[in-house]
């Protein structure tokens, strides 16, 4: 049963090890060094979402605050699941004062097309359109 539940961009109040033991074991950021998380925070627009004090959920925005927004790392973790947060993070989010002149969202997502979808998010209308460079694998331990 969910307690007190608060959205937070006072990256002060992050768990970093909750972010961090997360994102290493996720789909899309397996084995990411605590440093790169670490910088991500400090580069981006962060939401942390709490239950009493303890952090359960993440996400952070890359912007320019005036056209342009990518959603990342998204997550609520495992036993919290299910439960709703996910989606009151997306709204708090989409409803930030400091988005409302956004021209385009993006994100990129393996398994949360359906919740995405209930704010509006599609398939690019042209996905050609699209480019990108992806390294696979980046944060796979060196062989020394």
């Amino acid at each position: 049963m969910l307690k007190n539940i608060y959205i937070f961009t006072d990256k002060s109040l992050l768990n970093i090890d909750v972010i961090h033991n997360f994102l290493r074991s996720s789909y899309w950021a397996e084995n990411i060094p605590i440093e790169i998380v670490k910088k991500s925070i400090n580069n981006s627009h962060c939401f942390g979402v709490y239950e009493d004090e303890a952090q359960v959920g993440f996400a952070r925005v890359v912007t320019d605050f005036a056209s342009f927004a990518y959603i990342a790392d998204v997550f609520i973790i495992p036993e919290k699941q299910g439960q709703g947060l996910g989606k009151k993070l997306i709204t708090f989010i989409m409803n930030a004062p400091e988005f409302a002149d956004l021209k385009r969202w993006h994100l990129i997502t393996s398994d949360a097309q359906e919740l995405y979808k209930q704010f509006g998010f599609k398939t690019p209308v042209k996905p050609e359109c699209h480019m990108e460079i992806r390294k696979q694998n980046i944060y796979k331990a060196k062989e020394p």
